[in-house]
């Protein structure tokens, strides 16, 4: 009969742990700043990423995503979509979880978005969540090294990124994104 304390207890510790890793507010120039420079660093270093950004008609970054838990999670970002280079709105990700997990951790992610349909969903849509909109293929190291111009398909190519801290369970199934500038 003391779940509800540890419960409460755990929530508390997973939004300080959120609060701590996450670091100031970004203004809006700052989070476009950061967002560019993300892409740019992750273009440089990833030549499967540099192969779908030079097909992708928009790229929506999240520069730096703070998750933490311990059985209950939490995790939380700002971003930017970039549509031809040039900033065009920003973007928050949110998402819980529940199950056997434990630790902190920030990253970044990228979701390049390949053809028109794609980038107009996201446009018309007011909210949404990674796996009920058009298709979205995670790409990790084993993937990347398979990509190029001739397998790139429709749909959303995510890149995770800069990953920092210890968590174990790191996956972008369930996260809300919602544009924030209306």
């Amino acid at each position: 009969m003391h779940i509800i304390p540890k419960l409460k207890f755990t929530t508390g510790l997973i939004f300080v742990a959120i609060a701590l890793l996450g670091g100031r507010t970004a203004s809006a120039d700052d989070l476009t700043h950061e967002a560019r420079q993300a892409l740019q660093q992750l273009v440089a270093q990833n030549p499967a990423a540099a192969k779908v950004n030079a097909k992708a008609l928009a790229v929506l970054v999240f520069p730096n995503v703070v998750k933490a838990g311990f059985v209950l999670g939490a995790q939380g970002g700002k971003g930017v979509l970039f549509v031809h280079g040039k900033p065009a709105g920003h973007y928050r990700t949110v998402a819980a979880s529940y199950g056997l997990q434990a630790g902190a951790q920030k990253y970044g992610y990228a979701l390049f978005f390949i053809d028109q349909e794609s980038v107009d969903w996201i446009n018309k849509t007011r909210g949404w969540e990674i796996g009920t909109g058009p298709s979205v293929v995670i790409v990790d190291k084993g993937k990347a090294k398979s990509i190029s111009t001739n397998t790139l398909h429709r749909g959303i190519y995510a890149f995770i990124f800069d990953q920092k801290g210890l968590m174990a369970g790191l996956g972008l199934q369930g996260s809300k994104i919602k544009r924030i500038d209306d």
